[in-house]
């Protein structure tokens, strides 16, 4: 009588769950078709850097769920197709001397598509001889946070035998801004709050020579209301010799000896330095090999490991050139 028994319950629980996974696997509600398209694309900026070159810029569209990519034209063709984190774009072969009208479109996941920005003319540079000398590094670089999401660069101009026609801002070895070579100002946008940031600035020619590197300059975005203080490592320098890269910085002040760091190589965790005892006062030094050919060019950070274990804020990166 009890394997009957047995098999009745097992039906009756094979039917409790059958009915329960029927339940759960009931079809969702179908989700509204998004028929919405972005904003306008806004503050649409337009630079020619040389005779066949103009550099276009833009300020991120809204969309309520997400732009997925932008459109810029010229002359209402469409030139170039970029993705949601691209903000700027250089279109390139062009007529010298010649007058250029630009305008962009964000788009979402849907397909949707906003309406042109309003258009901005640029005039490609006159064709001029071969130029291959490249205007002076910019000096005196300052940059100063505005808030907690945006920063103001200045510098002083830079000499060329021609003219400069541009300047153009770098992080970590990126572009991501772009002036007139008539300007020696920048404002920036988009950056993360309580954050160490570092810029340098490049001038550029007619003919496309850019200068070296300007002096690089840090700056850290105030923190988010409420958020705790930046903890990263300050003065961060980066010296490369013939197969090696010296790194000296001075540690964070956590209220106790910091011995541990991390060291990342162009976003990536390379290896921790270690102090096997108390580290030394005041700056700290670390010396690596790279066995990499010259010309490599490595962008580095520190963090430092806080007293609870964790793993602070990242320094204001370094780029650096192996010999």
């Amino acid at each position: 009588m009890q394997r009957p028994l047995a098999a009745s319950l097992l039906t009756a629980l094979g039917f409790a769950l059958a009915l329960v996974l029927t339940a759960c696997s009931a079809p969702a509600a179908p989700q509204a078709k998004d028929t919405r398209a972005p904003t306008i694309p806004v503050g649409v900026t337009a630079t020619a850097g040389s005779a066949g070159t103009v550099h276009v810029m833009w300020s991120a569209a809204g969309d309520d769920r997400a732009v997925t990519g932008y459109a810029v034209y010229r002359e209402g063709r469409k030139v170039k197709d970029l993705p949601a984190t691209t903000l700027m774009t250089d279109v390139i072969g062009l007529a010298p001397a010649t007058s250029h009208t630009f305008t962009v479109r964000a788009r979402d996941a849907a397909g949707n598509v906003s309406p042109p920005s309003a258009p901005v003319t640029a005039t490609t540079l006159p064709a001029t001889v071969e130029d291959r000398t490249p205007p002076s590094a910019p000096t005196a670089l300052r940059a100063t946070p505005d808030g907690s999401r945006a920063a103001t660069l200045r510098w002083t101009p830079a000499h060329d035998d021609t003219r400069v026609t541009a300047y153009d801002v770098y992080q970590a070895d990126t572009r991501i801004h772009t002036v007139p070579g008539t300007a020696t100002t920048a404002h920036l946008t988009g950056l993360r709050p309580g954050t160490a940031y570092a810029f340098t600035v490049r001038a550029r020619d007619a003919a496309e020579n850019s200068s070296p590197d300007s002096t690089p300059a840090d700056l850290t975005t105030a923190p988010a209301p409420g958020a705790p203080p930046n903890t990263a490592p300050k003065d961060l320098t980066a010296t490369a010799t013939k197969g090696e890269i010296t790194l000296t910085w001075t540690p964070p002040n956590t209220g106790a000896p910091v011995t541990h760091h991390e060291l990342h190589l162009n976003g990536r965790f390379a290896t921790t330095i270690i102090w096997g005892t108390t580290p030394p006062p005041g700056r700290a030094t670390y010396t690596f090999p790279v066995p990499d050919p010259p010309g490599t060019r490595y962008t580095l950070t520190l963090r430092a490991q806080l007293p609870d274990g964790t793993w602070g804020d990242f320094s204001a990166p370094r780029t650096v050139a192996v010999r």
